[in-house]
């Protein structure tokens, strides 16, 4: 089986694969390397090749590429920068500095597409991307998510505290009547408006049959949007094209 591991900046995402392409595990999240561990030996999953892809910090990568290979007895492929990958030219100015995560969904929505496209990952940040028709990587934007922007509210201002569980579901965008349903429905309001904008702008500029993906932990902050594909494993997709399975 392959093992499929994305390691964020909060969690350690993992799935299984079978050597045939069909998912054996879905999606299972870990906070930390122990839990992850303690997840694989319960899977009792028999591996033999690891591609992973890590936003981390190399010294932190590389401890967990080392605790895995140990673990699974096999080798670990990590997705590396590039100028090119699957038809597609990265388009910042040193390529390197690209986050892994953004690259691999860039690379795997032109793939699925193969007409221009917008690549939007809401997580912890939101990642904004442009691809054009020809597999030109444009550039994009990055603004603070969700997690983020209740974080700065509860961090500079004294009287905001409240629990974010409180605040109702994503659907209700009604004035809120407590300061969990105000915070978690203002930037949730603020958030759905920048998506509209960058969906607007797209299609001024990449033409009106370009292809909206969305992924990332808070998709559900995009339902009911017009043209819209939900995705969430556009990065998982990215990962198999960056490190096919070593015959």
């Amino acid at each position: 089986m392959i093992l499929e591991l994305d390691c964020g900046n909060s969690f350690l995402k993992w799935r299984l694969f079978s050597g045939d392409g069909r998912c054996i595990l879905p999606v299972h999240v870990a906070d930390g390397l122990e839990a992850l561990r303690a997840q694989l030996q319960q899977s009792r999953a028999s591996v033999s090749f690891v591609r992973m892809v890590s936003v981390r910090a190399d010294e932190e990568t590389e401890e967990i590429s080392a605790a895995i290979s140990r673990l699974l007895d096999c080798p670990v492929a990590l997705a590396l920068p590039s100028m090119e990958l699957a038809g597609v030219s990265n388009g910042y100015l040193d390529y390197q500095r690209l986050g892994m995560d953004r690259w691999l969904a860039i690379v795997a929505a032109y793939n699925v597409a193969r007409e221009a496209c917008l690549v939007i990952d809401l997580g912890t940040a939101v990642t904004v991307d442009w691809i054009d028709a020809e597999g030109r990587h444009l550039g994009g934007y990055i603004c603070p998510g969700i997690p983020s922007l209740r974080q700065q509210l509860q961090s500079h201002t004294q009287r905001i505290r409240y629990d974010p569980g409180h605040g109702g579901s994503l659907g209700d965008l009604s004035p809120g009547r407590s300061t969990a349903e105000a915070v978690e429905r203002g930037c949730l309001l603020m958030l759905r408006a920048y998506i509209e904008s960058q969906v607007a702008r797209a299609v001024q500029v990449l033409g009106k049959d370009a292809a909206i993906y969305v992924t990332g932990g808070d998709g559900a902050l995009v339902d009911g949007l017009a043209s819209v594909r939900h995705v969430p494993d556009l990065v998982f997709r990215g990962l198999a094209l960056a490190c096919p399975v070593e015959v």
